[in-house]
């Protein structure tokens, strides 16, 4: 089932063309993963589907409609992102975060009802940092403060769930814990996960479905048996790659590999 897809969709930057016509489709409960070199559009064409930014041609549709003329609200309600670097919550308590996810229900004076402290409880229990409810978020470890971003993400209650390089700044063993988080989240709240990954392991160990980019367009998707071969990685990374298996989840995996050099 596909509720979210995008068709010729074009984006850039003044005259510059980062994504050039391109229709992708985003499997519904299922987690997806982009991955693709440095500039290739990875990035911009999650702002373009969560209308952080706007696209020059083509159209995202969710629910057989237009994104770019959803109300901000009710589409808020459909759709959280994660940015690579979110904002600073300096002075704030990892409550008071998480709360901020509850903005698209608000009305009025914007006051937190019942049910709002509700979902925040929620939100805090799912991703395991209600010990850190009233800590300063400033003194959280990266991982910690990435699943309170995750928190902030589910009080939203979208099924649709983006991620821009999740990873980002963290050690191994808290990579895996977001992930894993991510990988429960799908798998027992049947959210829908699209997120950005630079690590190919991590891609194709955590993802049903992969998307390689390369220079604005489409290499390559479909699930990670598909996409992580030696030929697809050739094409958008210029590497020679040696592919094995995963012992522990039985899918392929990057063993080692060589840069092409003016081959």
């Amino acid at each position: 089932m596909v509720r979210l897809y995008t068709d010729d969709l074009s984006i850039g930057y003044g005259e510059r063309l980062i994504v050039n016509e391109l229709s992708v489709q985003i499997p519904d409960q299922k987690i997806t993963t982009i991955i693709g070199p440095n500039g290739c559009g990875k990035s911009t064409l999650l702002k373009a589907i969560t209308r952080i930014i706007s696209h020059q041609s083509g159209s995202v549709i969710l629910d057989g409609q237009n994104v770019a003329k959803e109300n901000t609200k009710q589409l808020a309600k459909k759709m959280a992102i994660l940015p690579q670097t979110p904002e600073s919550a300096s002075g704030l308590t990892v409550g008071e975060l998480v709360s901020y996810g509850r903005f698209p229900y608000q009305t009025g004076f914007g006051r937190l009802t019942k049910k709002d402290y509700e979902v925040v409880e929620w939100a805090l229990e799912v991703t395991g940092t209600k010990d850190f409810k009233y800590h300063p978020v400033a003194a959280l470890s990266g991982g910690q403060r990435q699943r309170v971003w995750i928190a902030m993400a589910l009080a939203q209650e979208t099924e649709i769930i983006f991620l821009d390089e999740p990873t980002t700044y963290l050690d191994m063993a808290h990579q895996l814990e977001v992930l894993e988080l991510l990988q429960k989240l799908n798998r027992e709240e049947k959210r829908t996960i699209v997120m950005v990954l630079h690590d190919l392991n991590q891609a194709a160990r955590f993802a049903d479905y992969i998307v390689a980019l390369k220079a604005g367009q489409i290499v390559k998707a479909g699930n990670c048996e598909e996409v992580i071969t030696q030929e697809v990685l050739q094409d958008v990374f210029n590497i020679n790659a040696e592919i094995g298996t995963d012992p522990r989840t039985n899918k392929p995996m990057c063993i080692t590999y060589n840069l092409l050099r003016g081959e």
